[in-house]
This record gives structure tokens, sequence and C-alpha cells, in this order.
């Protein structure tokens, strides 16, 4: 191979000797040359690693977050939802006030009666027989009656003593079993077997004409309105009358309890509940009693003649040592609370196998009609209301020999004593308009009653 003259290559290059411009345009044409190589390698390995690492994954990416992408009208869409969680809200809180605006016994005492306008004891005694007719109302509607009196008893042996005589069947022995019954609950009891098989003709005949049984006078209020006589100031006699609204509220729930429960059944014989025993919100005291625990001592004859200090109507529920049982749910009234709560203890006699049916009866929501205040403001709307809580609660076996019992008839079921401790709550929204200052002083803890 001939390899170029280097004194030729030198005489050609000294052309540029002369054109330095020239010299320069060529050295950065053979420059750009020698760069244009790797660059191109270069710059196809960085488009496969874009391609590759970039491009691919955030493909990747978006195909992953396609699905959650918000739309354009993604705000008009969570205003909406915002809106429906407001109504819910709204809702709710309606229907919370609505289970306290409940029919009042008397519009000329609530709402926002000035108790200085001049009250006479016409208007409290008005409220008094309304509450004794409301609860003689109730009565009707469920069929209730009680057993056989002590009186009835000794009639039904008297006329078959006289029928014996007349027939010429009356022996020594009849008249002295027939004698010495001596008033059943406190006598001999010496009957024979025709006055036993008598007596329990009566009591089987009384249950078959009774869906339940009850007897008024164990019926808080009842024996107090009946019997009452307006001796304090208005203020006072207004509050008895608030207190005694919110006792009748209870008690319309009971009634409605039973005449559910018992629907469908001919007679006590067949009837879930069996008898209603009593209700009370004192449990036979003078003011709700502190550290809880059923009591089961109360008797009848402990509410005959009762004074307004020791009438059995319902308190508020204030602080712990004011409820008749330990409140497990922590509820209280205060002048800055959402809700007033007052409790009641109640016993009936029920079915065995009906104990759980009952108190979730008890507890479930009922209906009301409302017609604002006062009385015919609105038109007639039907509300709801759920207020009652079960606190505490005690089955027992009746003894069916007993005094207690001893007169009635139950049926073929095995029955079992059931006594409560309930709470009942009211929404303030629902009747501040017409609770009365008097009242409302007692929450505030302004008079003696909230400090005793």
């Amino acid at each position: 191979m001939n390899l170029p003259n280097f004194k030729d290559v030198l005489q050609k290059l000294a052309v540029f000797k002369n054109n330095k411009s020239l010299l320069v345009a060529v050295i950065l044409a053979v420059a750009g040359g020698l760069l244009l190589v790797p660059t191109h390698l270069m710059s196809r390995s960085l488009q496969a690693r874009v391609q590759q690492e970039s491009i691919s994954r955030g493909a990747r990416e978006i195909d992953r977050h396609m699905p959650n992408v918000v739309s354009k009208d993604q705000f008009e869409k969570a205003a909406a939802i915002q809106d429906a969680y407001a109504k819910d809200f709204n809702d709710v809180k309606q229907l919370a006030e609505q289970t306290t605006k409940r029919e009042l016994l008397s519009y000329e005492i609530f709402p926002g009666v000035d108790p200085n306008a001049g009250f006479s004891a016409l208007v409290f005694q008005v409220f008094g027989q309304r509450y004794r007719n409301g609860i003689d109302e109730l009565i009707t509607r469920v069929n209730a009656r009680d057993c056989p009196t002590n009186e009835e008893i000794q009639r039904g042996l008297e006329d078959l003593s006289s029928g014996a005589r007349s027939r010429g069947r009356f022996s020594m022995m009849d008249s002295y079993e027939t004698m010495s019954t001596g008033g059943l609950y406190g006598g001999s009891m010496m009957m024979g077997s025709v006055q036993r098989m008598i007596v329990d003709e009566m009591c089987v005949d009384r249950a078959k004409s009774t869906f339940v049984y009850m007897n008024v006078a164990d019926i808080s209020g009842y024996d107090y309105w009946g019997n009452y006589v307006y001796d304090v100031k208005p203020e006072e006699a207004v509050k008895d009358c608030w207190y005694y609204q919110l006792a009748y509220w209870v008690i319309e729930d009971i009634f409605d309890t039973i005449e559910a429960m018992n629907s469908g059944h001919d007679s006590v014989l067949t009837a879930p509940v069996k008898r209603f025993q009593r209700v009370t919100f004192t449990m036979g005291l003078k003011r709700p009693r502190a550290g809880g625990g059923v009591f089961t001592g109360f008797s009848r004859q402990k509410r005959q003649g009762q004074s307004r200090e020791d009438a059995d109507k319902p308190t508020y529920v204030l602080s712990a040592t004011d409820g008749l049982t330990e409140s497990c749910t922590g509820r209280f009234s205060d002048l800055e609370g959402d809700i007033d709560v007052i409790h009641f203890n109640a016993a009936f006699v029920v079915g065995a196998r009906d104990v759980l049916p009952f108190m979730e009866e008890l507890c479930s929501g009922k209906e009301h009609q409302f017609r604002g205040y006062p009385e015919g403001t609105d038109a007639p709307q039907t509300f709801k209301h759920n207020q009652i809580n079960i606190l505490e609660s005690k089955i027992g076996s009746p003894t069916l020999t007993d005094m207690t019992h001893r007169y009635y008839r139950y049926g073929q079921d095995n029955v079992v004593v059931l006594d409560l401790v309930c709470e009942y709550t009211f929404n303030k929204k629902g009747y501040e308009a017409i609770i009365p200052e008097s009242v409302l002083n007692t929450l505030a803890g302004l008079d003696e009653e909230a400090t005793r």
C-alpha cells in the first residue's frame, strides 16, 4: 500500500494558511461529525429507557387510577351528598322533637300560663278529673278488671248458703264453714269443698270476662286526684299538674303495650299479659330512692290518703342519687342538656315465654296525635315516640295460693312476675314552650325540691 506523501499533504493544507475562516469551518465540521455518532447512539439508548421506565410505567399508573378519576361535575355530586346528610340530620332532629310533642290533659294550665294570673281551684280540679277519666278510658280500651273482691266472694258464699237453706240442704257443717270464712283475707278460711268450688267458679268467670287484671288504685295519681284539695300556691299546683302530665304519658305507653301484646286473645286465660300490678314513680317513698334495687314490698294501702308531699308522682332525675336504680345509660336532666329524664317502676304478671316480647314491645315506637300548642293551633298530625329504656329487671315465680294471687286465674301457661325499673326521656325542644317556670327552677337548682 502506498502511503500519501506527507509533504504533499502539507502543501494541500497550506491553502488554509491564508484562509483561517475556512480552517475554522473545516475544524467544526470534523468535530461535529465526530460527536454525531456517539450522540445518535446515546439517543437511541435513552429513548429505549424512557419508553421502558417512564412512558410504560406512567401508562400503567394512569390505567390504575382511571377508575378513581374525579369527573368534572364531582363537586355537584359532593354537594348533593352533603345536602342529603344535612336532610338526614334535620329529619332526625325533627323526629326527636316530635317524640315529646304530645297532647295535654289541660291546655288551660299549659302552655306558658302565668301562675299569678288568677288561677282558681276549678282549673286544677278539672285537670285531676281529666287525669282520672283518661285512665278510666284506657282501662275500658284494654277491657281490664280486677279479680273478685272479698265482698263479692262473701256474697257468693252467702247466696250459696241461702240457696241451700231454701232447698233443704243446709247443715250445721255448711253453716260453720260459710260463716268462718270471715273476711277471707284474715279469717280462718275453713271452707268446705262446695264453697271452694263456688269461689273457683267465680274467679274463672271473672278471668273469662277480662283481657287483663288491673286495679285502678294501683295506678299512680288516680287516688290522689280523686281526693285533691287545692291548698298550695298556684305555682306549686302548676308544678304538680306538670309532673302528673308526665306520669300520664308514661301510663299511656304502658296501656298501649298491654293492648298490643294481648291483641287477638279472647281473655286473660290465654293473653300474654295477665295482670298489671302497679306503676309507681317513687316505689312507696316520698322521693326516688338512691342506690338502686327493685323494690317489691309496695302495698296498695300505702297510697291511700296521700298528702301532696307523699304523692306518687315523677321527679326529674338530676343526678345518680335521684334515680330509682343505677342508670346504666348515664342519662340525667339538666338545664343545659337536650333531654329530661324520669324513672318509674312497673310490675306485671306475664306468660313465662312472653317476657322478652313484652319488654321489646314496651320499648318500641308508638304513635300519638298532636294538634299544636295551644290546642288546635296546627292541623292534626300523627307523630311517633320511643322514650322508654329498661334499666333493671327482676323475674320471680308467683305463689298462686298466697293473698296476692289467691283469686286470680292466669290460665294453663306458666307465668312469672316481671318487675321493671325504667327511664323515660323527653326531648326538651319538643316541650320547652310549655314547661312551667317553677319546673325550670327545679332543673336549675333554684328551689327547695332540687336541693332536698
